[in-house]
């Protein structure tokens, strides 16, 4: 399998354990030094683990994804290094209410090994069209 289809399978990997609310699938994409940029949270969270105890917090007080799909994916190679982009579109439940979320995210891939895993996600709000 060529390299854009490894980091693309990665992506798909990681968007359904998000989609499926499986943590433990999902945390397991990403490298422990991975970082974390999102508009909801006023500083990025610097590692794997502070973003885990983030999540775990969430469920505690009723978080959980209803759903996410992926579109308009663009990969772009940079050697040991990938960079992967996308709308995202995200249903969520946080106290007992469910959102609906339209979202562009960056996620940059490293090889490590055969495999390739998150080292950084950025996410922002969808421009309107």
């Amino acid at each position: 399998m060529d390299q854009t289809l490894q980091v693309r399978q990665a992506a798909a990997d990681l968007v359904a354990a998000f989609a499926s609310n499986d943590s433990t699938r999902y945390f397991a994409c990403f490298s422990e030094d991975a970082t974390f940029l999102f508009h909801t949270l006023p500083q990025p969270l610097l590692s794997r683990r502070a973003y885990e105890q983030l999540w775990a917090q969430w469920q505690a007080e009723g978080f959980a994804v209803l759903g996410c799909q992926s579109s308009n994916a663009q990969v772009s190679l940079q050697g040991e290094v990938a960079i992967f982009m996308h709308d995202v579109a995200t249903r969520l439940r946080i106290n007992d209410e469910e959102l609906a979320l339209e979202e562009r995210e960056t996620i940059v891939f490293r090889r490590v090994g055969e495999r390739w895993l998150a080292c950084h996600e950025h996410l922002s709000v969808a421009s309107p069209a």
